[in-house]
C-alpha cells in the first residue's frame, strides 16, 4: 500500500472535463506533488519488451556499453558514478541510458548549437534496445500529453494549455540501471540521492523492487512502491516554477536495498527549449524565463560530463 493516490486518466479520453480527474490532479500536486497513474495508455508488452532489452544492455561488460558513451547532445549510455545529485556525498550508484528526440545534425536548431538537441545514439546490440526505446519514446509520449491535459484542466484553463509548447520538446526518457549495492557502501550510499526533478512532469516505471521514497510534508520519507499497472507522477522545479509554488516539486531519492540490480525507466516530459514560462499565465508572480535556460542550468550542475563541457 502506499499513502499517494492512484489516479486513473481514462476518463480524459472520455469526457471534454476530464471528470474527477482535473480535481484529483489538483489534490495530489498542493499536497505534494506525487501520485500514481493508471489508464496511461502503455501496453504490457511494450513495458516487457523495452525491460528486457534494457536488462540485456546493462548486464553487457563495460566495455561493450562503453561504444555508447554519453554524447555533447545528452544521449547515450552514462556509466556508474557519473551523476552526482546537488549537494550529495556521494555519486548516485546507477547507470542510464538516454533517448531524446531524435534530430538530425542538419536540424536549424542543432546546427545553431541550442544545447540538448541532436541525433540518439543506439547500441548494435541488443538488436530489440533501438526498436523497444523509440516505441516506448512514442507511447510516453502520448500518455504525456493526456496527462498535461488533466493538470491544465486542474489549473483552470484550456485543456491544451500546454500542447503549443511542446513542438520540439525536451523529453528526456531515461533506462535506469541500479546494481546490486554493497553493503559496504554504506546508508549514505543512494541509487539517486535526495534531489527534485529539473523540468515539468515525470513519469516513472519502476519493475518491483521497489526503493523509491518521497518526502512527505507531515510523515517524512515515505515509501512509494511499484504497483502493477501504473506510473508513478511529480511534478518538477519547472512545474513549480511556473504555478508560482501551488504545484510542489518534492524531493525524493532512490536506494536499491533488493538482492538483485532494480530497473526503472523514467521519462522528463518538458516542453521546447524556448518555450516561455510565465507565472502570470496562472495567475501568479515570479520570473519568467524559457524552460531549455531553467532544465540545462539544473543539468549543468549534475552530471560530470556536462560539468567538464561547461
Amino acid at each position: 500500500m502506499t499513502a499517494l493516490p492512484v489516479i486513473d486518466l481514462s476518463p480524459l479520453r472520455e469526457t471534454g472535463d476530464g471528470g474527477q480527474v482535473p480535481a484529483a490532479i489538483r489534490a495530489a500536486m498542493e499536497a505534494h506533488g506525487f501520485f500514481y497513474v493508471t489508464g496511461h495508455g502503455l501496453s504490457g508488452d511494450l513495458i516487457a519488451r523495452t525491460r528486457a532489452a534494457a536488462l540485456d544492455f546493462f548486464r553487457r561488460p563495460v566495455e561493450e556499453k562503453r561504444k555508447v558513451a554519453v554524447t555533447k547532445h545528452h544521449r547515450g549510455w552514462n556509466a556508474l558514478g557519473d551523476a552526482r545529485m546537488y549537494g550529495a556525498e556521494k555519486p548516485d550508484y546507477k547507470e542510464f541510458f538516454q533517448v531524446g528526440l531524435d534530430l538530425p545534425l542538419d536540424d536549424p536548431d542543432v546546427a545553431a548549437g541550442q544545447p540538448l538537441r541532436g541525433p540518439n545514439v543506439f547500441p548494435d546490440e541488443p538488436t530489440a534496445f533501438r526498436p523497444a526505446f523509440e516505441a516506448w519514446f512514442r507511447a510516453i509520449a502520448e500518455a504525456g500529453d493526456l496527462l498535461l491535459q488533466g493538470v491544465a484542466l486542474s489549473l483552470e484553463t484550456d485543456r491544451h494549455f500546454f500542447r503549443p509548447h511542446y513542438g520540439k520538446p525536451l523529453q528526456r526518457t531515461q533506462a535506469v540501471w541500479y546494481p546490486r549495492q554493497p553493503m559496504e557502501l554504506g546508508e549514505d550510499q543512494f541509487g539517486v540521492a535526495p534531489h527534485t526533478d529539473f523540468g515539468l512532469i515525470t513519469l516513472l516505471w519502476q519493475d518491483g523492487s521497489g526503493g523509491l521514497e518521497v518526502l512527505h510534508p507531515n510523515d517524512g520519507w515515505i515509501a512509494a512502491p511499484p504497483a502493477e499497472g501504473t506510473l508513478v507522477v511529480n511534478a518538477g522545479d519547472l512545474m513549480q516554477r511556473w504555478t508560482g509554488g501551488r504545484y510542489r516539486s518534492t524531493p525524493h531519492r532512490a536506494r536499491n536495498r533488493h538482492v538483485d540490480d532494480r530497473l526503472s525507466i523514467a521519462t522528463f516530459y518538458d516542453p521546447a527549449f524556448t518555450a516561455p514560462v510565465d507565472p502570470a499565465d496562472f495567475g501568479a508572480e515570479g520570473e519568467a524565463t524559457t524552460a531549455g535556460e531553467h532544465i540545462l542550468g539544473r543539468i549543468n550542475e549534475s552530471f560530470g560530463y556536462r560539468k567538464k563541457a561547461s
